[in-house]
């Protein structure tokens, strides 16, 4: 059983007598059903609709657990601070560093995160070290399952949720009520016009470096995010993949071919020609 120790992560602990309505009506995880035991990702929008913060959260003890990449934690505080006026609600930055990433048979005990979960993957998410393999693997079967997160696959401020699968992972609940940015999230859902989305991209040679445009001809439709080896994530203009595949266009990471696939456990699909993907 591969664990790994991410030592980048920290958390926030979030209490109170209306800690679940106070977080429910900003963020956009849908927390009434959230289950004990699941780990689900969530995000704080922006009004525009595009991702402020983005962490995963749990059920923890009498309230909820959310753990953030460690260079957004203050600001996130912050946020949460000034939304929360008059709520019964406290938050307290936890003095506990990173998390460790379990997967397989054996998996450990903990919350066990959604994202993996659609793939098929029962990997659990533990607060503090527990383990010591290489990061590695866990970026690998990141990679491998189309899973992106901020910072080496998109930039906060510049994704909507849809570009990195939060409308198919369980990161975005379309049955509850308002939340920050809601009203973009929901028009580009209910329209379909989601026009980016993560894809698995798989290189004839060695994959070059995180930021490097995907293109076909001249004309860009993606940015490469993590790379390991051959095998890497980018998210991707779907119309303009569609079309070069389609055609059988050639797209290109700097002189390296490439193939892009999305993952399977999205349901999605490359459009043809300038129709919309479907799930």
């Amino acid at each position: 059983m591969p664990a790994v120790f991410l030592r980048e992560r920290s958390f926030i602990r979030i209490t109170g007598a209306e800690a679940e309505t106070f977080l429910h009506n900003l963020i956009t995880t849908d927390l009434v059903s959230l289950d004990v035991g699941e780990a689900r990702p969530g995000a704080l929008l922006t009004p525009q609709g595009k991702i402020l913060f983005d962490f995963m959260i749990w059920r923890d003890g009498p309230g909820f657990l959310l753990e953030t990449d460690a260079t957004q934690r203050e600001g996130l505080l912050k946020r949460l601070t000034m939304y929360r006026l008059r709520a019964k609600v406290d938050f307290v930055a936890e003095d506990i560093q990173g998390v460790t990433v379990a997967w397989g048979d054996d998996a450990a005990d903990g919350p066990k995160d959604s994202r993996f979960a659609k793939a098929g993957i029962v990997l659990t998410r533990t607060p503090g070290e527990h383990g010591s393999d290489p990061e590695a693997l866990y970026d690998a079967l990141r990679i491998a399952n189309g899973i992106a997160v901020s910072g080496r696959d998109f930039a906060l401020q510049d994704a909507f949720p849809h570009d990195v699968l939060m409308d198919l992972n369980g990161g975005l609940g379309f049955r509850k009520g308002c939340y920050i940015g809601q009203e973009v999230v929901s028009r580009m859902h209910h329209r379909g016009t989601a026009r980016r989305r993560v894809a698995t991209v798989e290189g004839s040679a060695e994959l070059p470096a995180s930021g490097t445009e995907l293109t076909v001809g001249s004309k860009p439709i993606g940015t490469l995010g993590s790379t390991a080896g051959k095998m890497g994530l980018a998210i991707v203009r779907i119309d303009r993949a569609g079309e070069a595949i389609a055609e059988k266009v050639s797209i290109k990471a700097d002189d390296v071919d490439v193939t892009v696939s999305l993952p399977a456990w999205s349901g999605l699909s490359f459009p043809a020609g300038t129709d919309e993907a479907s799930a």
